[in-house]
Formats: structure tokens, C-alpha cells, sequence
């Protein structure tokens, strides 16, 4: 009998390594995919850099901030960070050495986050990511603009704390969706317009700018709400939950900052995370936008590109460069390739997306590990300002966009800033 104890005894001992190690794990990889729906890579990673190790460029009002190397490397990452300090750069915006971070790094949103999420997002970034020793950049911002004390008074007029409550009178998916969106999806950081001290106007549907489209960057993100020209009033739940998968539907494609989200996070989430993050979206009421009637397709423009290009420069650019993959009706051949008719980037006030992703073309979406076949061409070195703002004013004018005229010196001013 004894032995029989001493055996069990012996092999319970044994097993709990095992067990520890099993539950290690099994946090790591749940803080992966944290940091996945976080789209933490995209920021923290340079072109051709290794993951995590910072210095990607991002422009701000005062000038350029690189992002910063949060791979475990003791000297130049995060490696010596406790967990309290890893938290409180999370949600405060605090290094481990007491500097304010720029709030290019979204803390406000994070800092809805709860406590286990940051559990296990500290456990991946200490045991699941490779360490770099990478030194990090300063910023190109001239003194005294460059002084980060002003950030604490920042903090305290518009940092909120607390993390993500559910709602009262809201389903599960509700509540997972609103603390995706609002939290770990950051997606208010560029969908949301920012105020004159760089500020997001509003952090949750609370707000009534929450969601309704913002200038970052030299992209124009859209409109997330319910809005029926420029917002997803059009979209059905499962409209949504395609785009945040594939990165297109039968409304528009993935350009800009977007390409990068469906790459590395949203295409990796799972099908019940991206319905609720879809319901939430669903839910917000219309806001922002024109307030003009629900858009209604006219194929008036259909005719003008075949029988007068020679009268029309905008539509002998669409006719030699945009027809072939767009449609002569406007209509594209979605999802592969993107409609103009209709589209809700088309259709927003802000045209500077349209002259961006013209100018510059897209990355490849990527989609379980296979490059889209037909990714928007650069045509900066092929098309003169002119040109680009006859062709983007021919594209907004017809098939009753009803979207404004561009100009040549709007076109000069984005491809200055962007090349």
C-alpha cells in the first residue's frame, strides 16, 4: 500500500511541470492572438525589419515618431519590464523609465483592456516573441515641440482609465464586439477624427464622431457607421465580417493602413470574434457624412467614358487606365476588383485616399498565405497631377457618386507628402 502511495505521489510531482508547462503555453497563445487582434506587428515592425523591433515611421502634426522595439532584448526592447509596467505602458502611455509615450501609440484605447488579456499579452511578448537587440529612434520633432511632459496634462484631460464594461441591455456578442472594436482593435485611432490637440474625438459610441471617418496619415479611414453613402449602411453583418476576413466585398477593397490590418490581425481572428466585432459595427447609428439622399446607381457615366473620352479628360484616363479592371459601368468585378460605383471611399467628402491609392497603388492582401491577384497599380510615374485629378473627378461625378471635383494642386500637395 505504501508503495502504491509513493508511486502516485511520485507520478503527481512529475506531472506538474507538465501540466505548468501546458498552461505556459496555452497563455503564450492565447496572447498571440491578442497581439494579432491587436495588429501590434504592424506598427512595431519597419519594411524588411524583424518583428516587434520598431522603427516604422508614422507622421504626426508635429513631425515624424518612430515605433518602438517591444521584442523581450533586455538592452533596447521590453525585456526588463514587469508586468505593472508593461500594464501601465498599455493603458497610461508610461515607459518603464517614467517617459510619457506619444499617443500615436494608442493607450487610450488599451487601456480598456482587461487584466487578463494583459496577462497573457505580457506572458507572448516575454516567452513568444524573439528577442531583438535593436537601438530605438528618436524623433524628428524639433524643440520644444519635441518635450513630453506636456503629455501628462494630455493624459489627464483625455486619457479614461477604466477597462471595457459590459453593457447594460447588450448581448454577449454585442459586448465582445464593442470591446474589440473599442479595445485591443484600436480601430477609433484612425477611424475617428482627432481634435486640435491630436485628441480622438470621441472613444466610444457615446461620442457621436465615434467612427465617422479621419484624415491619418495622408489616407482618409472611413466612415464605420451606419451611415448609408460613405458609412456601412449598405453592409450587411456578413458584408462586414467578409471584409474584416478577406479585405474585400462586393462595396470596396483594402487600401492604405487597412491592407496591413486584414494581413496581420483580422483575417487571423476568430469567425465569432469577427461576428461580434460585425454586430457592433452594425449597431452604431448613422453619423457624419453628407446627409444627401441613399445612393442610387445611374449609368449615365457609362455612356460618356464609351462615346466621348475625346471630349471628356477624365473619362479618356478612366477609358486607357481604369476601364479594363473597374468596368466601363463603374460596377468593378468585386471582390476581386473594387467597384467605383457606389463606393463608400468614393463617395466621402475627403478625396484624399482616392488621390493616395492612385498615386501610390496597394500592398498586397495576403490571404491564408496567397498574394490578390490584381493589386491597384502606382501610376506617380505615369500620369501627371492633371491627369490624376480629371480621372478621380470623372470617377466622383459619375454613376451618380455626386462626389466633388479634385484639383491638380490637391493631387501635388499628396504626392509630395507621400514620395
Amino acid at each position: 500500500m505504501k508503495t502504491t502511495l509513493k508511486a502516485l505521489t511520485l507520478s503527481a510531482a512529475l506531472a506538474l511541470p507538465l501540466f505548468a508547462n501546458a498552461a505556459d503555453d496555452a497563455l503564450v497563445k492565447r496572447g498571440e492572438y491578442l497581439a494579432k487582434a491587436g495588429d501590434c506587428i504592424a506598427c512595431h515592425s519597419a519594411p524588411h525589419g524583424k518583428p516587434f523591433a520598431g522603427g516604422l515611421q508614422m507622421m504626426t502634426p508635429m513631425g515624424a515618431i518612430y515605433s518602438t522595439n517591444i521584442t523581450p532584448d533586455a538592452q533596447t526592447g521590453i525585456g526588463q519590464y514587469s508586468e505593472d509596467d508593461f500594464k501601465r505602458a498599455m493603458r497610461e502611455g508610461i515607459a518603464k523609465d517614467g517617459h510619457n509615450l506619444y499617443p500615436a501609440m494608442p493607450y487610450p484605447s488599451y487601456a480598456k483592456v482587461n487584466d487578463d488579456d494583459m496577462h497573457a499579452l505580457y506572458a507572448y511578448f516575454m516567452n513568444g516573441v524573439t528577442p531583438v537587440k535593436q537601438a530605438n529612434r528618436e524623433p524628428d520633432i524639433k524643440w520644444p515641440l519635441n518635450m513630453r511632459w506636456p503629455l501628462k496634462f494630455w493624459n489627464m484631460v483625455f486619457l479614461d482609465k477604466g477597462v471595457y464594461r459590459d453593457k447594460a441591455g447588450k448581448d454577449v456578442a454585442w459586448n465582445r464586439g464593442a470591446y474589440l472594436i473599442q479595445g485591443l482593435g484600436h480601430c477609433g485611432s484612425c477611424h475617428t477624427p482627432r481634435g486640435v490637440a491630436f485628441q480622438e474625438r470621441a472613444l466610444d459610441e457615446s461620442g457621436s464622431a465615434f467612427l465617422t471617418g479621419g484624415l491619418l496619415d495622408n489616407w482618409f479611414a472611413s466612415n464605420l457607421t451606419g451611415e448609408h453613402n460613405v458609412g456601412l449602411g449598405r453592409w450587411s453583418e456578413a458584408d462586414v465580417a467578409q471584409f474584416l476576413k478577406a479585405g474585400a466585398n462586393q462595396h470596396a477593397s483594402a487600401f492604405g493602413a487597412m491592407t496591413s490590418v486584414i494581413n496581420n490581425s483580422t483575417q487571423a481572428m476568430t469567425d465569432g470574434d469577427i461576428a461580434a466585432m460585425s454586430r457592433y459595427l452594425k449597431s452604431l447609428p448613422a453619423a457624419g457624412g453628407s446627409g444627401g439622399p441613399a445612393y442610387a446607381y445611374d449609368a449615365a457615366a457609362t455612356k460618356v467614358s464609351l462615346t466621348r473620352p475625346a471630349n471628356d479628360a477624365g473619362a479618356r484616363v478612366y477609358t486607357a487606365y481604369c476601364m479594363h479592371c473597374h468596368g466601363v459601368d463603374g460596377r468593378g468585378f468585386a471582390p476581386m476588383l473594387a467597384p467605383l460605383a457606389g463606393n463608400p471611399n468614393v463617395l466621402e467628402k475627403d478625396a484624399s485616399s482616392l488621390i493616395n491609392v492612385t498615386l501610390n497603388g496597394t500592398e498586397d492582401l495576403v490571404i491564408g498565405g496567397v498574394p490578390a491577384p490584381y493589386p491597384m497599380p502606382k501610376y506617380a510615374d505615369v500620369l501627371s497631377d492633371q491627369q490624376i485629378a480629371d480621372v478621380i473627378t470623372f470617377v466622383r461625378g459619375g454613376w451618380r457618386n455626386g462626389a466633388g471635383s479634385v484639383g491638380a494642386a490637391d493631387v501635388a500637395k499628396v504626392r509630395k507628402a507621400t514620395q
